[in-house]
């Protein structure tokens, strides 16, 4: 059986909000093994001046927990 955890970070792209889902996939992915998805939960934009300066992405990233080494063996009891 698979364990999934999802953990919620702020990501923030200067050129689209595309763009800072892509960054926050490819950084996710340097540390965490097994991200199965990401899901957007909110997107805003930063105004300065009349002009948008930041695109940010709430995302719910999920993934695979790893299974403990000799999980497979049976637990003495």
């Amino acid at each position: 059986m698979k364990i999934l955890k999802s953990e919620q970070i702020l990501t923030e792209s200067s050129k689209s909000f595309e763009d800072a889902i892509q960054t926050a996939v490819a950084r996710f992915h340097k540390t965490v093994r097994g991200l199965k998805s990401a899901n957007v939960n909110n997107m805003s934009a930063v105004i300065e001046e009349g002009k948008v300066i930041a695109y940010r992405v709430n995302l719910q990233m999920t993934f695979e927990v790893e299974p403990v080494n000799g999980s497979k063996k049976k637990r003495k009891k």
